[in-house]
């Protein structure tokens, strides 16, 4: 995809996520129902993910289903009105809309990881009016690092005291989601140096969200810039993230499922759309003395090869949603909390290597014709390529590694 125009890439978007009719949001009340509703909406959104992809038009009405359908109230706990899924189930539901549309599967990632934090440091007062507006259907999307920051938890966002209440300055990117949320949480330093957590609400005046994201992969998530001038910020919409750092908990963890999910999500279909090929449209090589493609001795042992990858990796990422419950089904220790983000490392180490294998693959089995533009099989590759960066997959390698060896506990943060 081509840079976009001067206008594009510094005006804040026109467009906003409209008003939602609670009445028209479905109440989800078990884990079956949960994933019930996923199907429903996968095999709404699929068909057309090539053209979105190709034209790159942003998802608005598909979100509008995504909300009406209840998904996005499936972990909110059941003493304030949610089904509460299990991790297992939350980690399926990401698979199953990844694999029909990973933008589709992308964009919601952050208001799951979003809700994980509340759960474990908001007040109950914040928690119960936070998941009565995502029950009611309305959406979180995290405004993200800093573009220029030295690293990703460091930046120069600021939510001051001033004589006139709480204001929050700074300019974000990353921010998967914002441009079509409802309310728009942030990381901030506070006048003492702390990191906290802003959830500011889509139309507060001074916050404006950008659609500047280019990449060539994951085009409609629309992963662009967030600006903060001044925006005035009620103290109830603040919750003091710096106090995740001296307690155990699942918040990164919960995160990271997910984003391991959407990259099975990937190869899932990959793969689906490589047999397709295969049968249906590839010629068998020249030596190989069949009449079809899908005859060729080599091609059937890449396909074997490929599944086996495939159904490891999504069982080793269940195994993780099941451990998660386990864990969360009692107090959570510093020693379960290091195992939890032990076994979701495991599993983004899996998932992300068959995405990328299969995404590549897909092309070694198909042949040339394979690449044409009219089929957009590339999608696929630059969805995995681009979705897998998201937090290097070496430094879970090294996670697992130093946990076993030297039983040193991975930092708590969102990415572990």
């Amino acid at each position: 995809m081509s840079d976009p125009s001067p206008d594009r890439a510094s005006t804040p978007s026109e467009r906003r996520p409209r008003p939602l009719d609670p009445a028209r949001v479905r109440r989800i009340a078990n884990d079956q129902q949960a994933l019930d509703a996923a199907r429903e909406l996968a095999a709404l959104f699929a068909p057309g993910a090539s053209e979105r992809d190709r034209t790159r038009r942003l998802p608005w009405d598909e979100l509008d289903r995504w909300s009406e359908s209840g998904l996005g109230g499936i972990t909110v706990p059941r003493a304030h009105g949610g089904a509460d899924v299990s991790y297992a189930t939350l980690a399926e539901v990401f698979v199953i809309l990844s694999a029909a549309d990973p933008a589709l599967g992308q964009i919601p990632q952050n208001h799951f990881g979003l809700l994980g934090v509340l759960r474990e440091i908001g007040t109950e007062a914040q928690q119960r009016r936070f998941h009565a507006e995502v029950l009611a259907g309305q959406r979180l999307g995290n405004a993200g690092p800093e573009r220029r920051s030295a690293t990703i938890l460091q930046g120069e966002t600021r939510l001051r005291a001033t004589p006139d209440g709480l204001r929050l300055t700074g300019e974000r990117f990353y921010s998967t989601g914002a441009l079509f949320a409802h309310r728009v949480p942030t990381r901030a330093l506070d006048d003492e140096g702390r990191a906290v957590q802003v959830w500011v609400p889509r139309d507060a005046p001074g916050l404006s969200v950008i659609d500047d994201w280019t990449s060539f992969g994951q085009r409609t998530t629309a992963s662009g810039s967030v600006r903060f001038e001044a925006v005035a910020i009620d103290p109830d919409d603040v919750l003091p993230i710096w106090q995740l750092a001296d307690r155990p908990g699942l918040f990164g963890p919960n995160s990271q499922i997910v984003q391991a999910a959407i990259d099975q999500g990937i190869a899932q279909q990959a793969i689906a759309d490589a047999l397709a090929f295969v049968r249906e449209r590839a010629r068998p090589w020249v030596d190989s003395g069949v009449e079809r493609a899908a005859d060729d001795p080599y091609i059937i042992q890449d396909v074997g090869r490929l599944e086996v990858d495939l159904h490891a990796a999504h069982e080793v990422l269940l195994e993780a949603g099941r451990t998660l419950d386990q864990i969360a089904s009692e107090a959570v220790t510093a020693e379960s909390s290091a195992r939890a983000s032990i076994a979701v490392a495991e599993a983004k180490i899996l998932t992300t290597q068959i995405a990328l294998d299969a995404t590549e693959k897909l092309f070694e089995l198909g042949g040339s014709s394979a690449t044409r533009e009219a089929h957009n099989l590339g999608r696929h590759w630059r969805n995995a390529r681009t979705h897998t960066l998201h937090d290097p997959v070496r430094w879970k390698a090294h996670l697992v590694g130093n946990y076993l060896l030297n039983r040193v506990p991975p930092p708590r943060h969102s990415w572990n």
